[in-house]
């Protein structure tokens, strides 16, 4: 039901997010059939009036960067060269530009040039909602009405159901996928588009996207961290391994964002005796690799650290070096709106006491 609308649409069955769901959950994580329609798609991303919706989307929040202005002042006239050139299957995706942040820890983050970034913005438009109805309820990083903070409540939900509301001993296996980004396998991710879409045209831009950027000393390995379609690319290659492991393992109980997953049992033994074939899953099919220094199967009365957060059987607490960065951030007579988004954060935990000396 929830897939016949589009994404950005209010369903009926949404007004009580997280609540009652489980209908809709067994809907979203059945098996659709088929694959998109080779009819009209490519022409669908590279029209016109897609163009122009995928530009005021961009526009958001950039309107006055240099880049943009330049590009805005020959708007139709740039629109519409990339238009011909996407038609003409002349288009060629550009350099980027790299630099780095610190998010907390160093990444090394790649930007496209506005031509560019409008393409991968029609593509994700067009795209986006077929993909999202293929992914399961339990994947939770870069899509709609999803994100951390429901990742959190579901890591919550799912202590509650496996432990009998607390009354049980619960195991967590922990897992984080080693250079994520950075270990995509071009030549594995087309194969996986291609079991989707049928038409030629738009697994060749997609396949220009892709190969446009490769890791250092890597050729054909790597996505960057910067594209819009990196986002939805990482996810379409991590539903195998979702599908993988509500299929072929049977969990029930897992929650994935990004290369962070949790898997649920009250069995430790059987914690232990599947990392194997999921570890070797991401290996021989996927090329990718589990952190061994970031494994871990533990309960949860002893805390499990997840997504910036150490999670107890009835409260939450921020973990200890994103307080020490949150302090040393307020320390220098921080601007009103860096406050509001740090008492924003502890909102979604256990902080009063926290609260409290941030706003002495």
């Amino acid at each position: 039901m929830r897939n016949n609308i589009h994404p950005n649409q209010i369903s009926f069955f949404d007004s009580r997010e997280d609540r009652g769901s489980f209908t809709r959950e067994r809907e979203r994580e059945r098996e659709r059939v088929g694959s998109i329609p080779r009819c009209h798609i490519y022409d669908n991303i590279i029209s016109i009036e897609n163009l122009l919706d995928a530009w005021r989307e961009f526009l958001c929040g950039k309107r006055k960067r240099k880049d943009v202005e330049e590009f805005s002042l020959y708007l139709m006239d740039n629109i519409i060269l990339l238009h011909q050139d996407l038609k003409n299957k002349a288009y060629r995706h550009g350099p980027y530009q790299a630099f780095k942040i610190n998010d907390p820890k160093p990444r090394d983050i790649h930007k496209a040039s506005v031509r560019d970034r409008m393409v991968h913005h029609a593509i994700y438009r067009i795209l986006y909602p077929y993909f999202d109805s293929k992914f399961i309820f339990d994947s939770f990083s870069c899509r709609k009405e999803k994100g951390t903070h429901r990742a959190m409540n579901r890591f919550q939900e799912y202590a509650r159901k496996v432990s009998c509301n607390h009354t049980k001993t619960v195991w967590v296996l922990k897992c984080d996928i080693r250079k994520f980004f950075a270990s995509i396998d071009h030549e594995i991710l087309i194969g996986i588009l291609r079991k989707h879409i049928e038409d030629n045209n738009t697994i060749w831009v997609l396949r220009e996207i892709i190969e446009s950027f490769h890791s250092k000393n890597n050729f054909g390995i790597g996505l960057p961290l910067g594209n819009l379609t990196s986002q939805i690319l990482v996810n379409i290659y991590m539903n195998e391994f979702d599908h993988f492991l509500k299929r072929e393992l049977k969990i029930k109980y897992c929650v994935r964002y990004a290369d962070d997953f949790v898997i649920f049992d009250k069995d430790k033994k059987y914690l232990e005796n599947i990392l194997s074939p999921i570890s070797q899953f991401l290996e021989t099919r996927l090329k990718l690799s589990i952190h061994p220094d970031k494994v871990s199967i533990k309960t949860i009365a002893s805390g499990i650290d997840f997504l910036g957060w150490v999670h107890f059987p009835h409260h939450r607490v921020l973990r200890t070096s994103t307080k020490k960065r949150m302090f040393k951030k307020l320390s220098g007579n921080p601007s009103k709106e860096t406050m509001a988004s740090y008492l924003g954060l502890i909102g979604h935990g256990d902080s009063y006491k926290l609260r409290e000396k941030i706003l002495k």
